[in-house]
């Protein structure tokens, strides 16, 4: 991260002007939960990525901040909203903002931080607009996609890895390639290294929310962030669940059938005994060579990119970095 210590700075200021701004904005009701929810912090890997794909081809990275900040308003929205669909109690550590307020204020500051995103866009150099523009609506509608289809899992008999693999494209990793791929826009890079760019975040964001499944596990609660087998408790479909069902044997995917549909079994006891299965059929491991699979495509896509070597190394450690968390 030290090689990327002023576009953070860069970031970080951009950041805290948006939030004293929702800060200061009235009604309160509806402006202090996105402020809130923007002031619980993460690492804003994707804002960052902008910035680091401006960056990557040479221009000035002052030149995507609007673009990065409106990464950052649309991925804190979208947040917002999924934790109302899940009902999650935390994010980031702390109260979510359904629990904190209510249902109904969330869905709003939600739609509001929705429509400040493309505010902040538009204020991007005037040139660049319609192409940011069109890119970003079209990653906005695969998002909303995404969600939707791991809704409908919910009601599916039969979720392939497949099936998976599509959702979380669409739901978490193509917004990671419309960062870099907006901040390559900003740089004036080719059509080509935009999309080489793209893939490369792309193929990350989806070895990301893989691993992340793994980390909904096997995660030190301590150090997560969100409740450590919320998944297990919520029946969502995951790569590990699905993988489990592909290698379990008969006796373990009835015991699996038993455990998602019960409504009589202790949470706590519900996790033990599905992370159980998990060990017995390794698909731990499974899930870890596919997201090995798609961190190799990511680089391949890195390799083609017309760049500072030392600006890709950059991005190379960044991004392997990020896929190195604690589980």
């Amino acid at each position: 991260m030290q090689a990327y210590a002023p576009l953070i700075k860069l970031l970080k200021k951009a950041v805290e002007e948006q939030q004293h701004a929702l800060n200061s904005s009235l009604p309160k009701e509806m402006y202090e939960p996105m402020s809130y929810i923007i002031g619980l912090g993460g690492k804003r890997v994707r804002p960052l990525l902008t910035l680091i794909g401006c960056d990557l081809f040479g221009a000035d990275p002052q030149e995507a901040i609007f673009s990065a900040l409106a990464v950052e308003l649309f991925h804190n929205f979208s947040l917002m909203h999924d934790d109302v669909l899940d009902k999650a109690p935390l994010r980031r550590g702390s109260t979510t903002v359904h629990e904190k307020w209510s249902e109904n204020i969330a869905l709003l500051s939600g739609d509001g931080l929705l429509v400040k995103s493309y505010q902040a866009l538009n204020k991007s150099n005037p040139v660049k607009v319609p192409e940011l523009l069109k890119l970003f609506s079209k990653t906005a509608v695969e998002v909303c996609e995404g969600q939707q289809m791991d809704m409908n899992f919910e009601t599916w008999d039969k979720v392939s890895i497949e099936n998976y693999i599509e959702m979380i494209t669409n739901k978490t990793a193509v917004l990671l390639g419309c960062s870099l791929g907006m901040g390559a826009i900003c740089a004036n890079a080719s059509a080509m290294q935009q999309e080489h760019v793209y893939e490369f975040g792309k193929h990350v964001g989806i070895a990301f929310q893989i691993l992340d499944d793994v980390l909904d596990v096997y995660a030190d609660d301590q150090k997560f962030g969100k409740q450590v087998g919320g998944d297990i408790i919520a029946n969502k479909k995951t790569f590990l669940l699905l993988g489990a069902y592909e290698l379990a044997n008969e006796s373990e995917t009835k015991e699996l059938d038993h455990l998602f549909y019960s409504q009589e079994i202790l949470h706590s006891e519900k996790i033990k005994q599905v992370t159980a299965i998990y060990n017995q059929t390794h698909v731990k491991e499974l899930a870890i060579n596919e997201a090995n699979k798609h961190t190799d495509i990511a680089l391949k896509h890195l390799g083609e990119l017309e760049a500072d070597i030392s600006k890709k190394n950059n991005l190379k450690t960044f991004a392997l970095d990020l896929l190195k968390r604690e589980a």
